[in-house]
């Protein structure tokens, strides 16, 4: 496994970036590949490869801080009407950078951007199946 990401990097000071946020436990820069104009990525300082290495408060604070950048992208533009909030656990999920980032994604109406996957609809009782194992797990 290779610990090196860009994101390392950029932490470290020691790559570019455009930096919109940083505190003791995350950095917030814009995305040099948008989906949008104003894309912002949410990454913790300390690396974690998937959600499943993340403490559960690193995380909190990845999603609070979140919640600042969609509220201050809202007040930047005025043409921004939404924010999605994306983040890929795995490779199959379509993680390229493995470590965390969340990516906060301002909406303007028409910008051509969105979520192309099909939703199913199962029957309750495969609901009811999935709940079960996922519940148990949790317990």
């Amino acid at each position: 496994m290779n610990p090196y990401t860009i994101f390392a990097e950029i932490i470290a000071g020691n790559a570019e970036s455009s930096m919109v946020y940083e505190d003791a436990s995350v950095v917030a820069f814009m995305d040099i590949r948008p989906f949008t104009q104003g894309h912002v990525l949410v990454v913790p300082r300390l690396r974690a490869r998937s959600l499943a290495e993340l403490d559960p408060e690193t995380g909190a604070q990845i999603f609070v801080v979140g919640q600042k950048v969609a509220a201050a992208l809202r007040a930047s533009d005025p043409r921004v009407a939404g924010v999605n909030f994306f983040l890929a656990d795995g490779e199959v999920a379509g993680q390229e950078i493995f470590h965390v980032h969340l990516h906060v994604i301002p909406r303007t109406t028409g910008d051509g951007f969105g979520l192309r996957g099909r939703p199913t609809s199962p029957p309750r009782s495969e609901l009811d199946r999935q709940a079960f194992l996922i519940a148990g797990i949790l317990k």
